[in-house]
């Protein structure tokens, strides 16, 4: 499989600044005002961008797609940062069950 590590690698990156806006709220920022707003707001975006997403896939636009597709990715990270989880976590748990299932 050949992955492209500098997309990878901005993941942890936008992680990184996703962690920041959570400890040094700044009041232009957009990750600031949506954690602000809480926790079922933060889940709220994850759900409309998963939908949006879905829908997307249905008309087969690649642009749309790929676009909604960074939003449910960045919203995902907004939710897990302000969860404490790490991307790290996450991928522990898709090693996991790709070892139980080699």
């Amino acid at each position: 499989m050949n992955v492209s590590t500098s997309g990878l690698d901005f993941l942890t990156t936008l992680e990184t600044i996703i962690d920041d806006r959570l400890k040094n709220p700044a009041e232009e920022s957009y990750t600031s005002s949506l954690i602000a707003r809480g926790p079922k707001r933060v889940a709220q975006k994850v759900g409309e961008e998963a939908v949006e997403v879905a829908l997307a896939s249905v008309d087969g636009d690649r642009d749309e797609i790929t676009n909604e597709a960074a939003d449910l990715i960045y919203h995902l990270l907004v939710l897990l940062q302000s969860q404490s989880i790490t991307l790290a976590d996450v991928t522990a748990v898709l090693e996991a069950r790709h070892s139980d299932q080699a």
